[in-house]
């Protein structure tokens, strides 16, 4: 097959100022969306998935400028070569993307021991298995850009998706004491916060659990009227801004999620102010002498 003028243009097209990225879950859905940003603007992807079959056609466009890699997160010693591979083909890593996992729709009382083990591994300790295994050479070039994918439902909370948000809430904490930890090594963590996507994640990204009858009356009052999907290619140039900024943010929503967000923090602030004389009670006189250190 003879190659297009755009098409050998692209494999060997690079900035100057080009960034080199390692992005987890890249062969579909908002993983592919910024691999393909990324390329196209003149970076550098080490493109990681757990089927690289579905990058291929990238590396026939990109050449070097991408790498594909293949990647099960939850394999602490396959996330450890991987990382090492890209940084001895590119030399070094600027912006980290922790996108790999999926959903699990079921009651919290309808998660089996499996579902909840399996989500977690891929969801939270993916993520931290990634991270661990970048910040070295992070620390080591004095910069770098840490940037995990959670959720909506990282910050807030719907009935059926208890175990995604016990997975995304974990990596929304992990990643506040991450930036806390690593900003004197000129390394910024930021969460990005997608609403709803068509992306198929409700699809093949979402697994379910065996129902039980005793909660088809919850599901049925569930509203499925309401959710408006965003545009994933729409999310390309709001990561670039991301990752980019000068100052980066510490989290950003992707979408039309913030309403209900705020909602549901008003919400929080509220009870917590109406209960703090029962919180302050709790403390005990303020004057006594400690009985305990932490």
């Amino acid at each position: 097959m003879v190659e297009t003028t755009n098409q050998s243009r692209r494999r060997t097209m690079t900035s100057p100022n080009a960034k080199t990225w390692f992005i987890t879950g890249a062969s579909g859905g908002f993983g592919r969306e910024w691999t393909e940003a990324a390329l196209e603007r003149g970076d550098r992807v080490a493109a990681t998935a757990r089927s690289v079959d579905r990058l291929a056609d990238l590396t026939r466009l990109y050449g070097d400028s991408v790498l594909a890699l293949t990647l099960d997160v939850t394999d602490r010693g396959e996330v450890t070569a991987a990382v090492a591979e890209a940084l001895r083909h590119f030399g070094g890593i600027d912006v980290v993307v922790n996108n790999a996992g999926f959903g699990q729709l079921g009651m919290v009382e309808e998660i089996s021991p499996e579902e909840i083990r399996a989500i977690l591994d891929a969801n939270l300790l993916g993520t931290l298995w990634v991270t661990q295994a970048v910040l070295p050479a992070l620390r080591a070039q004095g910069s770098g850009h840490i940037v995990q994918v959670t959720s909506e439902g990282g910050v807030t909370a719907f009935a059926q998706f208890g175990a995604y948000h016990a997975s995304k809430w974990a990596v929304e904490g992990l990643s506040q004491s991450l930036r806390l930890e690593v900003a004197a090594f000129g390394i910024h963590v930021t969460c990005v916060e997608p609403g709803p996507y068509a992306t198929g994640f409700g699809s093949s990204g979402l697994r379910r659990s065996t129902s039980m009858a005793e909660y088809d009356v919850v599901r049925d009052g569930i509203d499925r009227g309401g959710w408006l999907l965003g545009d994933p290619t729409a999310t390309r140039q709001a990561m670039l801004a991301v990752v980019d900024a000068e100052e980066a943010p510490q989290r950003i929503v992707f979408g039309r999620a913030l309403e209900g967000i705020e909602q549901d923090y008003a919400e929080r602030l509220r009870t917590w102010r109406e209960w703090q004389p029962t919180s302050l009670a709790a403390f005990g006189d303020p004057h006594a002498p400690a009985t305990s250190s932490i």
